[in-house]
């Protein structure tokens, strides 16, 4: 029984941001906020999410102590990716609005908050951003995105063996999940098609001996693959529903869980924490005319949690919250809990009228 059981606002506001899941914390990296400054070069920021105090933090500046250390630290990006290998996160990708997009990997240790930039390898890809990667095993693979002096989408898969930090090109056959026709294709690599967000903002994967890659905005569950929202540029039309892909059974289900989740968006993070999915960010049009962007689109700094195997502690509470229950005879730490369901986050920027 899926349900929808937190929503908090006041978290960071992101678009094409890049997360991963370590523990019960949830590190997000950069991403693009409208009003924001990206021709400045300065370092990219870092929250925390901590699942069980359900609060955002901010990561202070890295001290770097000169130019050559700074180099190791990113700037500010968005249309990134972020992957997790061991106790290491591997940012890649990306661009702002000075560098353009860039092709160095960076390296985060989640236990000293320190950045490095790895010594690889091989045919590095070329700089891009809006593409996908996932790990399997210890190497890091991705797929498609804008490639910059090539000015095209790529539809290429590359691999980064972590061990000896080599890049590769890998030729491989891959499948392609389209929800709004509801089947797949299958393709190979040598086809034009490229992994671009100007229909479905789905999920592409790939078929890898016995294993299974998956690229796109989703999370895996069970063994399943879960997709939310997204965009179809033909309809004009943003979504807000929930699917699952069954490889065995090679098809699609949409799920309806309960409660309220999200309004229609794209460019959200996806994280599973458990039995959890943590989705938060994205952007949607604009409710009220004059609040959006120049593309009348609206920045979300909220944050919503899906719940696979909700327990009856979370279903009374959820029952306390929704019919105002008297909480004075609760328990401290049941009341602690509800006012953490409760109590919006406080560091996001405020949204700024497009006319000023």
């Amino acid at each position: 029984m899926l349900r929808w059981t937190v929503h908090l606002e006041g978290g960071p506001r992101r678009v094409n941001h890049a997360a991963v899941a370590v523990g019960h914390k949830v590190y997000s990296f950069g991403g693009y906020c409208s009003g924001e400054d990206y021709e400045t070069l300065r370092q990219i920021d870092v929250h925390v999410f901590n699942t069980v105090s359900l609060r955002w933090t901010k990561l202070p500046p890295v001290r770097t102590g000169g130019r050559e250390h700074a180099r190791e630290v990113p700037y500010m990006r968005y249309g990134h990716t972020a992957v997790l290998v061991d106790e290491t996160v591997l940012i890649w990708g990306g661009r702002n609005d000075t560098e353009g997009a860039c092709n160095v990997l960076y390296a985060f240790d989640v236990c000293q908050h320190r950045w490095f930039t790895p010594k690889i390898s091989g045919t590095v890809p070329g700089a891009r951003d809006g593409h996908s990667a996932c790990v399997l095993g210890k190497a890091m693979y991705i797929f498609g995105g804008y490639e910059q002096l090539a000015d095209c989408f790529s539809n290429e898969i590359h691999k980064l063996d972590t061990g000896s930090m080599c890049w590769i090109t890998c030729i491989l056959t891959f499948i392609c999940f389209t929800l709004s026709h509801a089947h797949t294709h299958t393709h190979t690599l040598s086809l034009s098609h490229s992994h671009t967000h100007t229909h479905t903002q789905n999920c592409v994967c790939v078929l890898f001996k016995s294993d299974f890659l998956c690229f796109s905005l989703k999370v895996a569950y069970n063994g399943e693959l879960y997709i939310f929202g997204g965009y179809n540029a033909r309809l004009d039309r943003h979504f807000n529903d929930l699917w699952k892909f069954n490889p065995e059974a090679f098809s699609w289900k949409k799920v309806e869980p309960k409660g309220k989740g999200p309004c229609p968006r794209r460019r959200q993070c996806c994280c599973m924490v458990g039995d959890h999915i943590i989705l938060f960010g994205g952007t949607s049009p604009c409710p009220e005319q004059g609040m959006g962007d120049e593309f009348n689109l609206m920045d979300h700094s909220d944050l919503y949690i899906l719940d696979f195997s909700p327990n009856l502690k979370t279903l009374c509470k959820l029952a306390v919250i929704q019919y105002s229950l008297e909480q004075s005879g609760l328990p401290h730490d049941i009341r602690w809990e509800l006012s953490a369901m409760t109590t919006n986050s406080n560091i996001s920027r405020p949204i700024f009228s497009s006319h000023g």
